[in-house]
């Protein structure tokens, strides 16, 4: 596996049926809604920077201490560790290689 230098990502927003993509960098943070997401890494297959995108990622509510997600999410399989959050969803897309 190869690092990225970042990740591209998608949030959902159940109650609007809004989506927008944003991209993070390694160890960046971004607030969505009422929920603050940091990208621990970001991970490809070996020479296929287009290939399966396998992210970490820690998401926080607004106001939390603890974070309700923290682990790897998989692009190919987003639904395998998925945030569970009745208003946000956010799946990783893919990695950024550039």
């Amino acid at each position: 596996m190869s690092n990225a230098p970042g990740a591209i990502l998608r949030g959902l927003d159940k109650v609007d049926g809004s989506l927008i993509d944003f991209e993070l960098a390694t160890g960046e943070s971004r607030a969505y809604g009422r929920l603050n997401i940091t990208l621990g890494e970001c991970r490809y297959p070996n020479g296929n920077p287009s290939g399966n995108a396998y992210a970490y990622l820690t998401i926080h509510a607004q106001g939390a201490q603890a974070p309700i997600f923290a682990g790897w999410m998989i692009a190919a399989t987003p639904a395998l560790n998925a945030l569970d959050h009745a208003r946000y969803d956010v799946w990783v897309l893919r990695c950024k290689t550039e």
